[in-house]
């Protein structure tokens, strides 16, 4: 008998509608377009007929930080603890390791003290995450901020993307929900309510102050959502920004948690990008908080922030292990235990990822065996980030037609653009959007994929994409300038 349609339990009109409603536009059809063109590269040269030979040698990845997929080398400490974890029976000839593998004692004193707290990356670990990572992680919140940190409100998460899913369904009660959400905004959010059916509640952040938090803009969005009957619980920042890069400082985390206090919001603070600062310094708002706690306890003590982070990103760039944690501050213990439960409904974040955590928020220290090696890639790793970051920016600072802030952290450039009327017009006739029309032909020419602003919103009338500065060298800069000139030149009114 065939199989139709008809004959199947499943088909496209009676699936979860809100998945059906859910965009994500980091990995959409741009993407997947590229990895078609990768596949056929992968194919060699000359193509087998009747395929067309394309127009570049290789498929740039700068629509997604995924930093060892574009080259970026794991940390050796890292990397050397993980191979024992997956296989103990390693620490059985120390000498070997040592002596023909180049490991160093810390090396080894790591794992065995990771594999005591675990016992086997194969099992589970308390649902939470294994206590002793779990303290690791308070210790650095601890010397990061300069006030302690309680191991019993750390979650260790598969990423900070669980992290997130979890906090929205414990926030999200009912379909009139509303979470404030920075726009442009990392899609995992828009997403994620969609899932939830829940409101996203749009806030627009300035860009003529280098992405900055605009409280008016704040406030009037949620006025506006009051209006229309949203029940809106939390505030999410992006700290420093995806997509735009921008870093907030003492004083934006001030106002919002202000904000946050007289409205009764959750502040949900995606803090992922924290080590990947260019300008400034990273200023966390769990640090922010518990300054404005000290200085006016009664407004504050029972301000609820969960602030999340990430090995996937950073100089860290394990995004495939999937580690994360978020700490919770202000929470009544009953939401907290719900919370718990939770998690617990999906077992545990995977143990390898939970390890990893730990080694991040706890890294060689000086006087150490391993710490000059480590000191030397991490340095190696950041430099050539911001070489990047900064060949990118003076590369869109001369093309016509383009609007560009100075990077200040995370992965990403976020370029405004503006394009001629014949180009927007071409894009309609093609059924796309304008920037997205743009992105698809700079990836069908140099093989470049970046993500088109409308995956992230934006403000109406205005055109970015996003590119990462991940891909190593600088030559796939000249592509894209060339592109463009190429571009206009077609388009030119």
């Amino acid at each position: 008998m065939s199989s139709t349609t008809k004959l199947r339990s499943l088909n496209i009109d009676n699936i979860n509608p809100h998945v059906k409603e859910a965009k994500y536009a980091v990995r959409g059809e741009l993407a997947t377009r590229s990895e078609a063109y990768r596949a056929k590269l992968a194919k060699g040269h000359p193509p087998t007929p009747p395929d067309e030979p394309l127009p570049f040698d290789k498929v740039i990845s700068a629509n997604i930080g995924n930093p060892q997929q574009l080259d970026q080398k794991p940390i050796t400490f890292f990397r050397q603890v993980l191979s024992i974890l997956e296989y103990p029976p390693l620490l059985e000839n120390e000498e070997a390791l040592k002596n023909g593998f180049g490991y160093k004692q810390d090396v080894i004193d790591r794992a065995r003290w990771l594999l005591s707290e675990v016992h086997s990356v194969g099992a589970y670990s308390q649902s939470q995450g294994a206590p002793g990572i779990r303290g690791s992680v308070a210790k650095f919140i601890e010397e990061r901020d300069g006030y302690p940190a309680d191991p019993g409100q750390i979650f260790l998460s598969a990423g900070a993307s669980s992290g997130v899913n979890t906090l929205l369904h414990i926030v999200c009660a009912k379909p009139e929900t509303g979470i404030l959400v920075p726009i442009p905004q990392y899609p995992l959010y828009t997403a994620s309510l969609a899932v939830l059916n829940a409101r996203c509640v749009p806030y627009y952040l300035d860009e003529s102050k280098a992405w900055g938090t605009d409280m008016g803009a704040i406030r009037d969005a949620l006025k506006k959502a009051k209006s229309e009957g949203t029940d809106v619980r939390a505030i999410v920042v992006i700290n420093p920004g995806n997509p735009t890069g921008a870093s907030l400082g003492p004083d934006d985390i001030r106002s919002v948690l202000e904000f946050a206090a007289e409205e009764k919001l959750v502040v949900m603070a995606d803090e992922v990008y924290q080590t990947n600062i260019f300008k400034g310094k990273f200023n966390s708002f769990k640090k922010g908080l518990r300054d404005l706690q000290k200085a006016v306890p009664e407004k504050f003590e029972n301000l609820e922030l969960a602030s999340l982070n990430s090995t996937s990103k950073g100089m860290v760039g394990e995004c495939g292990h999937r580690g994360g944690y978020f700490e919770l501050v202000g929470f009544d213990p009953e939401v907290a235990a719900q919370i718990y439960k939770f998690v617990s409904i999906q077992l545990c974040a995977p143990v390898i990822g939970q390890c990893l955590v730990e080694m991040m928020v706890n890294p060689p220290k000086e006087g150490d065996p391993s710490y000059a090696l480590y000191r030397k890639e991490y340095d190696g790793i950041f430099g050539g980030l911001q070489q990047r970051a900064t060949a990118l920016f003076e590369a869109f600072k001369e093309m016509e037609g383009v609007e560009i802030q100075e990077p200040q952290g995370s992965m990403y450039l976020f370029p405004t653009i503006t394009i001629p009327e014949k180009a927007i017009a071409q894009a309609k006739k093609e059924n796309r959007k304008p920037d997205e029309f743009y992105c698809f032909r700079l990836l069908d020419a140099t093989g470049v994929c970046v993500v088109p602003g409308s995956g992230f919103g934006q403000r109406e009338g205005t055109l970015h994409f996003r590119t990462t500065f991940l891909a190593p060298g600088t030559e796939w800069v000249g592509r894209i300038t060339e592109f463009h000139k190429q571009f206009m030149d077609e388009f030119r009114d």
